[in-house]
């Protein structure tokens, strides 16, 4: 249990593997590999929402967590909810294995607007950096400057900076050391 795994969901950009995996490095003493892609889930797709369930997701990705794994980060590039949600940016267990982000909403085009790699790259690794900070047992920070910071809108991941505050990482730091 000593490496966390990528797992690209459907059709994802090879470079928001990398710029991920990038992150990933920086902030946990693991190895980080990417898994084959996996198909999404046919039982995820919600035809009355036109999104898909992102805990169907999760449940797959459980399924597959490769035994040398601690833990493993679903990146997909479709739209996510929860019944009592209208969107997710991503999902993880607290203090589990299993976290997802998607890169659906942290596309400038969902709003409109031209595409924009610098920001997409931001965004995709300030949503790895929180939902993976879960799995390791960090809440929801009140710094907004925080990757830990909850966003419910893409403002407010834009806020974020692409790292932990000090109390946040110095809590991961302690997860890792004691």
């Amino acid at each position: 249990m000593n490496e966390i795994c990528l797992a690209p969901i459907g059709s994802v950009p090879e470079e928001a593997l990398q710029w991920i995996e990038a992150a990933g490095a920086e902030w946990f003493p693991l190895p980080i590999r990417s898994l084959p892609p996996f198909s999404i889930p046919a039982n995820a797709y919600d035809a009355k929402r036109g999104q898909y369930h992102s805990v169907e997701i999760m449940k797959m990705l459980a399924q597959h967590v490769p035994p040398d794994a601690s833990r493993i980060l679903g990146i997909t590039d479709v739209d996510l909810a929860i019944p009592m949600l209208s969107f997710l940016f991503g999902q993880a267990q607290f203090e589990g294995r299993v976290a997802l982000v998607s890169l659906c909403r942290l596309h400038q085009e969902f709003y409109g607007l031209p595409p924009q790699e610098s920001l997409l790259r931001e965004r995709a690794v300030k949503e790895a950096l929180h939902e993976l900070g879960h799995t390791f047992g960090l809440v929801h920070c009140s710094n907004p400057k925080c990757a830990m910071s909850l966003a419910t809108q893409v403002e407010l991941v834009d806020a974020k900076d692409e790292q932990y505050c000090a109390h946040c990482g110095l809590q991961l730091v302690q997860r890792f050391t004691s």
